[in-house]
């Protein structure tokens, strides 16, 4: 479907609402605009939906569990039914647990913290680093980038097919890029982890918010998600999917809630009978109005219908990737090819630019919000720009002055409610920059470029 025609088809291309959507910034220049927020994928905004519900209920906000009083049982009730909500928008089968957590990273982690013993992981260079770092005490295999998805299901075969040790294994895959956007081959994937005797988790941060996420139907054996990247803000996140080695593992925090029973025992020691259901690793008291709001968003977007919110990001990725199309000097950043499916995360470079030098005049002359860097993914950033791990900053922070050409790279990122507007100027302002020069004169502070105002 061409452009086009996605805009003649209003109900794609109507954003859901969300707030700061009439938030005016500053701009360097003189004169303020309304903020163009394009980095989703570091945190979305939070849809208008979710937080009317978080404030409807947060005058009856209490402490869940064994509370006697009306707030503490609505508030329990409240918690649960979003367990509840967050099953189904997985599709998860009966018996997965979903576990709240604090994002995606603590999800994962958690999962680490779960692995039997003996259990090697997998895991390709790939991944954001929620997914790549935290196996450290596990027997790790990084494997390499792949340039098709074809290539990354025979690169996962060969690696399972060539294990020595056949206990227990695990797979840990993204479902799209954090930096390209691309989709990556879940079920396929999936398939042959369980040929092999492996179980699969789904760092799904960048997929949840984009396209329907089911549990069944990719048949992995857990997936994670954050809620601040849902449109729900609150720090939330989720780990779900099969109970077995997360009610064998010993709590990720220890205290109450986690426990069951606590007795003192004569020689003067504690004894403590664990939860087995997702309580066990949710010790001390939840983030209700956390899960409540990832609930919110998970409702939200399940009635927008999926079909139409995909189709309005396609629409937006092809007005990005068509306007700059003419332009030389950007390059986007790929692994699986231009024609790759992907979700409204692009990243790229331009030539003569330094990354931040580019996002700090895109922030401070046009009030466009993206970010520039190594995106939390380093291998990965390196490996599509072919660069000297020696030759960046901590974190990706460009060494490079305002001018001079740097080894990361800018990323713009959108969704469920970005509007034209905000696309239609990030491109017109991209080809200015490119053709004329920043208007303002910049400097480096901390590793970053910014305004010079000194004068």
């Amino acid at each position: 479907m061409s452009v086009s025609t996605l805009a003649a088809d209003q109900s794609v291309c109507a954003p859901l609402p969300v707030l700061g959507r009439d938030v005016t910034v500053p701009l360097v220049t003189g004169g303020e605009v309304t903020y163009a927020a394009l980095d989703y994928a570091a945190s979305a905004p939070a849809l208008q939906r979710v937080w009317d519900d978080v404030a409807a209920y947060a005058p009856y906000y209490g402490s869940v569990h064994r509370g006697a009083g009306y707030l503490s049982q609505l508030s329990t009730d409240l918690f649960e039914n979003a367990r509840r909500t967050v099953a189904e928008f997985l599709g998860c089968r009966d018996g997965d647990q979903v576990v709240f957590t604090r994002s995606t990273t603590d999800s994962l982690n958690l999962l680490a913290a779960a692995l039997p013993a003996g259990c090697q992981v997998f895991v390709f260079e790939t991944e954001h680093h929620a997914s790549l770092l935290p196996w450290r005490n596990a027997q790790v295999t990084y494997l390499d980038a792949p340039s098709s998805p074809r290539q990354a299901v025979e690169t996962l075969e060969r690696a399972l097919a060539g294990r020595h040790v056949h206990g227990p294994a695990l797979v840990c895959v993204t479902g799209a890029s954090n930096v390209t956007g691309e989709l990556w081959p879940v079920r396929e994937l999936a398939a042959a982890a369980h040929a092999h005797g492996a179980r699969i988790v789904l760092d799904a941060a960048q997929l949840a918010p984009h396209h329907p996420v089911s549990v069944q139907d990719l048949d992995v054996d857990w997936v994670a998600f954050s809620g601040h990247k849902l449109y729900a803000p609150f720090g939330c996140g989720v780990l779900a999917g099969r109970g077995a080695w997360l009610r064998q593992a010993e709590p990720y925090l220890a205290g109450g809630g986690a426990s069951r029973k606590v007795t003192r025992r004569a020689d003067g020691g504690v004894d403590v009978e664990w939860h087995d259901s997702a309580a066990r690793h949710e010790a001390g008291s939840p983030n209700v109005i956390g899960a409540y709001a990832v609930a919110s968003a998970c409702k939200a977007l399940t009635e927008a219908g999926f079909d139409t919110l995909v189709a309005r990001e396609q629409y937006l990725v092809r007005k990005v990737r068509d306007g700059l199309a003419d332009v030389p000097q950007v390059r986007f950043l790929s692994l699986f090819g231009d024609d790759a499916p992907r979700v409204g995360v692009l990243s790229f470079v331009v030539e003569g630019w330094n990354s931040s030098h580019f996002a700090a005049a895109l922030s401070a002359e046009y009030g466009i919000g993206v970010r520039d860097g190594l995106f939390c993914a380093h291998p990965l950033v390196r490996t599509l720009l072919g660069s000297d791990p020696q030759t960046q900053g901590e974190c990706g922070a460009p060494e490079a002055a305002p001018g001079e050409t740097s080894l990361n790279a800018i990323r713009v990122s959108f969704g469920a409610g970005t509007p034209d507007e905000h696309v239609d100027r990030f491109v017109s302002a991209v080809k200015e920059l490119v053709r004329d020069g920043a208007r303002w004169n910049y400097r480096t502070q901390d590793g970053r470029c910014v305004p010079d105002t000194s004068a």
